[in-house]
């Protein structure tokens, strides 16, 4: 099957800080990151062909997008997929870019969170998120506690051990986050801080967690054969994938709940289009959605960066870190950023390709493969997940 792959360009991105912005609305976020994309691109507004536009709480129709950059009648798709909602509406603005439907588009993630609120346990918001009034609800650490516990007890790993390897990542991630300029956070932290946290749901700490935000960020795509007219370090799309359960781990009494397959079927669907046959080997860099640290230390093994039940002796290795053999998450990932939804998978591809064009300054890492992985997935281990992955590089790779 036809995919996208080096028939798609990245010639522009914005992100805003991201963090408690009380004093500005969504609109002013999207102006923000939008217009760091145009000038990147060197491109105006009114240039823009169609747009994507991606919010999970933050705003309704395509107008919301259309209103505070007064794009004029062109085509606007708002998507809602969670957490995954950004890198779904990237997959679809590269769809219509490669089928030769539009030569350059927006694609726009933002979302308001500090000041609007999530849905809690029994609320009955006719727009939140779940629709049946029959499902017990939970907030999203307990599911992840869940996971944790299984994780640990199917690998033979102690609490206090688990415990110890999931706050190395925090410690991680807070550490790359002190080096970015548009982390929320931007604090290092310590082994011992992060192990004596509160807990928040067993057992995971307050340093397990990411954090609420607000945030927007964007990017600007054309045909590959175009993207030399806009600029010379220009980064292609190499390959996507994207996968959606359907509440399998609520009705099958065998669901292992030690790995999320949603993540693994996007990440092999990418690695087929991009040609990567060892994702530890073939890449420079991963972003990836750690919402909470044991997501991320799964995710290390569904896509392949570390064996089945070895993602630990990885971390202790330090195999992840800012100069270790893969880096991850290496602009402090939600841990710093916090998760404004709508906005996040957008702003791991900005990070990606800031490090691919050597402009991340000190989280810069050694660039020799030209390959870059995005992640993100949206929903819970205990019932089912859209896992979403993006491959991006330069020319030659």
């Amino acid at each position: 099957m036809p995919g996208v792959r080096d028939k798609v360009a990245i010639i522009g991105m914005g992100c805003t800080k991201f963090g408690e912005h009380w004093d500005k609305d969504v609109k002013d976020l999207i102006v923000e990151a939008c217009y760091e994309a145009f000038e990147d691109a060197g491109i105006e507004p009114k240039d823009i062909q169609a747009a994507w536009w991606s919010t999970a709480r933050s705003g309704e129709l395509g107008r919301s997008l259309a209103y505070p950059l007064k794009l004029g009648f062109i085509p606007i798709t708002r998507i809602e997929n969670r957490c995954a909602s950004a890198h779904n509406a990237f997959i679809d603005a590269c769809y219509a870019v490669a089928c030769g439907a539009f030569d350059l588009v927006l694609v726009c993630g933002a979302e308001k969170l500090k000041d609007t609120g999530l849905p809690i346990p029994g609320d009955t918001n006719p727009t939140d998120l779940y629709t049946s009034r029959v499902d017990p609800r939970y907030l999203p650490v307990t599911p992840y506690a869940q996971f944790a516990l299984r994780y640990f007890h199917h690998y033979g790993i102690s609490i206090e051990e688990g415990r110890r390897i999931l706050a190395k990542i925090a410690v991680k991630n807070h550490y790359n986050g002190s080096l970015n300029t548009k982390a929320q956070f931007q604090r290092k932290i310590t082994l011992e801080e992060a192990l004596n946290a509160p807990i928040v749901a067993w057992p995971l700490g307050l340093y397990d967690c990411c954090g609420i935000s607000d945030g927007a960020a964007a990017a600007i795509l054309t045909r590959a054969e175009l993207a030399k007219d806009y600029r010379d370090d220009y980064v292609l799309v190499k390959g996507v994938g994207m996968s959606c359960g359907m509440y399998q781990a609520e009705v099958m009494d065998d669901w292992s709940m030690v790995h999320v397959e949603e993540t693994l079927r996007a990440g092999q669907m990418a690695y087929k289009e991009a040609g990567i046959t060892n994702p530890r080997k073939q890449l420079d860099l991963a972003e990836v959605h750690d919402c909470f640290t044991i997501h991320e230390l799964v995710i290390y093994e569904d896509l392949g960066f570390s064996l089945r039940g070895k993602a630990r002796d990885d971390v202790e290795a330090g195999t992840f870190e800012l100069r270790g053999e893969l880096p991850v998450n290496v602009d402090g990932g939600l841990k710093s950023f916090g998760h404004p939804v709508g906005a996040s998978g957008l702003r791991m591809i900005y990070e990606v390709y800031k490090q691919l064009q050597g402009k991340a300054g000190p989280r810069q890492v050694r660039i020799k493969n030209q390959l870059g992985l995005t992640h993100t997935c949206g929903g819970t281990p205990i019932d089912s997940q859209t896992g979403a992955v993006v491959i991006v590089g330069l020319r030659g790779a």
